[in-house]
């Protein structure tokens, strides 16, 4: 991985982290002084960004160390296991959230110094808007699955405290204090839906999902531009480690043609698609055609190859 893609995760991650401690903090103890459960479940909500923010700091820097004896491909999956890691802290979050909101709405609550509570609740959807937009922006320019999840994490705490800010408005202008639980458990609801797709995002890449169709339409059409070179190609297969993709595929060629070109081609194909696609590794597999009736096996070749298969 690129020194300078590397760098840039690791300061993203960074970032991360010392925003989400100091909203830790502030909120668990304004949460306290107001004795509101919404506040103190975002200031739990953060305590767990915190700790996703310090995975994925840990996983960007784990990615980003090139391949070794034990890790030949390298080690791009790190940053899967954080996002899945993440997913399920998130749930975590959410139940604890209902728990305690179905529990305030049974005994009752009484929520004090709102305007307090409203000030922290703006500033730290504030800043979470901020840092979750930069985390996206890196995340899409280094394909960052870790700093990906972090910044929907992160995104999420946006809504949720401004959920709990017009909760806090609302209680402070009707003085009906149940509707502080009834937003902590809306909010929780909003946290699992986060939840689910974080864990459909980074699970797919472990078990070795294909890539996406619009980059594997990418490939194709990288295949195709160069296809009088070549009879057919089959067994394409892809997946994705991180943000490294791994390609590989068949490649079928005529017979006679000597190896020092189809090396050539192969090394063309490769860097044709590494430019379309940053951080792929191809890997290609070169059969010769087996049509042993075929005079003209390059002229033949490429009609009964016009027609190309997976």
């Amino acid at each position: 991985m690129d020194m300078a893609v590397s760098m840039a995760k690791e300061r993203a991650a960074r970032i991360s982290v010392i925003s989400n401690t100091l909203l830790v903090v502030l909120k668990v103890l304004v949460g306290i002084i107001m004795g509101s459960v919404s506040v103190i479940s975002e200031g739990i909500h953060s305590g767990l960004d915190l700790l996703a923010a310090l995975i994925a700091y840990f996983s960007v820097k784990k990615a980003g160390e090139p391949a070794d004896e034990i890790h030949p491909y390298g080690h791009g999956k790190y940053e899967n296991v954080s996002g899945t890691v993440e997913a399920l802290l998130i749930i975590v979050a959410a139940l604890y959230i209902i728990y305690e909101g179905v529990r305030k709405l049974t005994v009752g609550v009484e929520v004090e110094a709102l305007g307090l509570g409203m000030g922290v609740m703006g500033l730290s959807a504030l800043v979470n808007f901020f840092v979750s937009r930069y985390l996206f922006r890196v995340a899409k320019e280094t394909d960052s699955v870790a700093l990906e999840a972090d910044a929907l994490h992160l995104r999420t705490d946006v809504y949720t405290s401004l959920g709990v800010l017009a909760g806090l408005v609302a209680i402070k202008v009707t003085g009906v204090t149940i509707l502080d639980p009834i937003i902590a458990i809306v909010m929780a609801l909003m946290i699992l839906q986060a939840a689910y797709k974080l864990t459909k995002g980074a699970i797919s890449d472990i078990i070795d999902t294909r890539l996406p169709d619009e980059e594997q339409a990418i490939i194709r059409n990288v295949l195709e531009c160069c296809c009088d070179e070549y009879l057919e190609y089959h067994k394409l297969r892809t997946r994705k480690a991180g943000s490294e993709r791994y390609i590989d595929l068949h490649l079928v060629v005529p017979k006679e043609r000597p190896v020092s070109e189809v090396h050539a081609l192969c090394d063309q194909i490769e860097a044709d698609i590494k430019n379309s696609l940053p951080n792929t590794h191809t890997l290609i597999h070169i059969e010769p055609c087996t049509n042993m009736g075929c005079v003209k096996c390059d002229e033949c070749g490429k009609i009964e190859g016009s027609q190309r298969r997976e």
